[in-house]
């Protein structure tokens, strides 16, 4: 007769499957591209599906991956191109093509940018309100489109900006790897415009002139609740297009590469014979 206790045991194949489906916070690090108090706020306020092993935190691998909107393997490295950075996958004038056409499609500002918040275009359809604050300076917006990767809200929605305007943002993918952003904005909130004390420290923030904000203050996007409903319902499918034209450019260079080393191997194979 078997113990009571070895009644209830898992066998050893079932927990090391079970370890094999969870992610460790260094891989999902990896995944969504932030840092590790990042994923530690989202595991205890329950934004991401985690466990305790122990004193670690462990994710299993299908939410992940259902969160990232696709891929449940469980395999990192799931896109040919994932060493390489998004600007070398996706041609400029492509991204700022995509850029044009979502700022128009939506009548708002729009940019692409890696995860570190470095514009990879220039930012299309610029409001006077952020002309006035940036005049030709938009990598000042960097740290703030950067802080926007690291709130890990997978559906796009509109949030206030340093600037006190409404942005929003979707992520551009590389297999299940986070690796740049869609940012449309220069939105007017339901309050505006902002106070003069408001005004003050945003121009003092970005070293604008303030007389010259004030002039501009209502040059902004007025977007109603449904427009912005539809904004973003359509911005997954704008970033998605750039993460598709991506991973094939990605396969494209690879594939290419490897003719390139295949033929040099032949060639120094030739000349040693």
């Amino acid at each position: 007769m078997h113990k009571a206790a070895d009644t209830f045991k898992k066998p050893a194949s079932q927990d090391q499957a079970m370890a094999a489906r969870l992610l460790t916070t260094k891989q999902v690090q990896e995944l969504f591209r932030v840092d590790r108090s990042t994923i530690y706020r989202m595991a205890e306020d329950g934004r991401l599906t985690a466990v305790k092993v122990g004193r670690q935190w462990r994710f299993p691998s299908d939410k992940v991956h259902a969160l990232l909107g696709g891929n449940t393997s469980g395999d990192i490295a799931t896109s040919p191109g994932l060493d390489r950075e998004l600007d070398s996958l996706l041609p400029a004038s492509t991204a700022q093509a995509i850029a044009d056409l979502a700022a128009d499609l939506f009548d708002v500002m729009a940019v692409v940018t890696d995860m570190d918040g470095r514009a990879l275009t220039s930012v299309a359809n610029q409001c006077g309100y952020f002309q006035a604050l940036f005049d030709g300076r938009p990598d000042a917006c960097a740290e703030g489109w950067r802080q926007l990767g690291q709130k890990i809200d997978l559906e796009p929605r509109f949030v206030p900006s340093h600037i006190g305007l409404l942005c929003a943002r979707s992520f551009i993918r590389m297999g299940s790897t986070l690796v740049g952003m869609v940012i449309v904005g220069g939105v007017a909130p339901d309050v505006w415009p902002p106070s003069d004390d408001e005004i003050l420290a945003v121009a003092a923030e970005s070293g604008a002139d303030p007389d010259t904000v004030r002039r501009h203050i209502n040059e902004v996007y007025w977007i109603d609740r449904p427009h912005q409903d539809w904004i973003l319902r359509n911005l997954s499918r704008v970033s998605g297009l750039i993460s598709r034209l991506a991973d094939d450019h990605g396969r494209l260079v690879n594939k290419l590469e490897a003719i390139a080393s295949l033929a040099g191997a032949v060639h120094v194979q030739g000349e040693s014979t």
